[in-house]
């Protein structure tokens, strides 16, 4: 199953813990609190069934967490993985431009002529090194020798689109253990609900 299908499972599951665990220690409280003020015995053993209750269902929430820790470190591993990549292809993108921008310079400089949308990618990299460049062809042109035509370092270039990295790594398959959590039934305790004894 994808991350993004098997992560709302157990949230749902771990609002379900939280909000049984959170309803048995109420109960609990109410039935010690019945102890004290009655002294009758089965709210105190209403109060330690409840305790094995909230246990029970303590143990279902942990083993739910670990499936969701598991997932979200694998949510992470991926995203992350997904970002160098993209970084690394930036950078190697970044490199072969600057390689580009310097065969430009050399060119210009050999008083060859270049496309002027080479021209003006070296002069949006750096104006001075254009200036220099250009004036460089300006003095090559005028020794006796032969000049180049040359073609764009750049025409079939596209701009590449990197998907999000969130998406590819909640479209990726979890690998992890998906165990089933049951949510601990929670019988009433004996002799009912704990009674409402306030003053």
């Amino acid at each position: 199953m994808k991350i993004s299908e098997v992560r709302p499972t157990y949230y749902q599951n771990r609002r379900e813990l939280v909000d049984q665990i959170r309803d048995l220690h109420k109960q609990k409280e109410k039935a010690e609190s019945a102890y004290r003020v009655t002294g009758d015995s089965k709210f105190s053993d209403q109060a330690a069934s409840l305790e094995l209750s909230i246990k029970a269902t303590d143990e279902a929430f942990r083993e739910n967490q670990a499936v969701l820790d598991s997932i979200a470190e694998q949510h992470a591993a991926i995203w992350n993985m997904e970002v160098s990549k993209q970084q690394g292809d930036a950078m190697k993108e970044e490199m072969e431009n600057m390689g580009k921008i310097m065969t430009v310079f050399r060119r210009l400089a050999n008083g060859d002529t270049v496309p002027l949308s080479d021209e003006k990618k070296l002069a949006e990299y750096d104006e001075k090194m254009y200036t220099m460049a250009k004036n460089m062809q300006a003095m090559a042109r005028q020794l006796e020798k032969e000049h180049e035509d040359h073609d764009s370092l750049w025409d079939d270039e596209e701009k590449k689109e990197y998907p999000d990295p969130g998406e590819v790594a909640d479209n990726s398959e979890y690998t992890g253990p998906l165990p089933d959590i049951e949510i601990p039934e929670v019988a009433p305790a004996e002799g009912g609900e704990a009674v409402d004894i306030s003053l």
